[in-house]
């Protein structure tokens, strides 16, 4: 995509942006890519996991309690061994509070199994790359201060602060004595080639907010 110029004004100097990303070398779409990158930065469910794993090792353990205690003629009791051998012995697989029961423990099941195999939230910037078995990927803060840098190469920026947020760019430049409409038009361009050149796989809305400069 090529970036129209801005407007030269009296006092104002043409603001150079950084050449197109057409002019560059720019891999291919490459679905295969692509998921690959978004799969392998994807956080894993620590804390599901972790859950889970405390829970059926408690419920192992108290088993295996009651279980030994019992045999060995000194049960523990810490759990009401009678009332729950009077519950099994005398309900029905197919009676409501089972089924209602089973229905529970397959629902969390599932749940557990997509967390798993759908991954964390992707907290990480990943790239084109054209190469399934290429995968590149940003820190978000890296990412941000690429942008921040971009902004602040604006004739008459003196400093510039972006902010990533899933899929949103939010860049609050300082500058003084400025043309709020074309300084911020400006910026926009300057940031938004930088994000082109950097070519990540999720597109990113850019907002540009200019203050006064103290």
């Amino acid at each position: 995509m090529t970036l129209p110029a801005v407007p030269e004004e009296e006092g104002w100097p043409t603001v150079p942006h950084p050449a197109a990303p057409g002019a560059q070398p720019v891999p291919p779409p490459y679905p295969a890519a692509d998921r690959a990158a978004r799969h392998a930065f994807r956080s894993r469910r620590t804390i599901p996991a972790s859950l889970a794993a405390l829970a059926l090792a408690a419920v192992g353990f108290v088993a295996a309690v009651e279980i030994v205690t019992t045999l060995t003629g000194r049960p523990v009791s810490w759990l009401p061994q009678g009332v729950l051998l009077s519950w099994a012995t005398t309900t029905r697989w197919d009676q409501p509070a089972v089924l209602a029961g089973a229905a529970v423990l397959v629902l969390v099941g599932l749940v557990l199994l997509i967390l798993a195999l759908r991954g964390g939230r992707v907290r990480t910037v990943p790239v084109h790359t054209g190469d399934p078995d290429l995968v590149i990927g940003l820190r978000p803060r890296g990412f941000a201060a690429a942008l921040a840098r971009a902004a602040e190469d604006v004739p008459g920026v003196h400093s510039a602060k972006a902010t990533v947020r899933r899929g949103s760019v939010t860049v609050v430049a300082r500058a003084s004595g400025w043309d709020d409409a074309r300084l911020s038009e400006a910026v926009l361009h300057a940031v938004t080639a930088r994000i082109e050149a950097l070519d990540p796989i999720a597109d990113h809305r850019v907002s540009v907010s200019m203050k006064e400069r103290r």
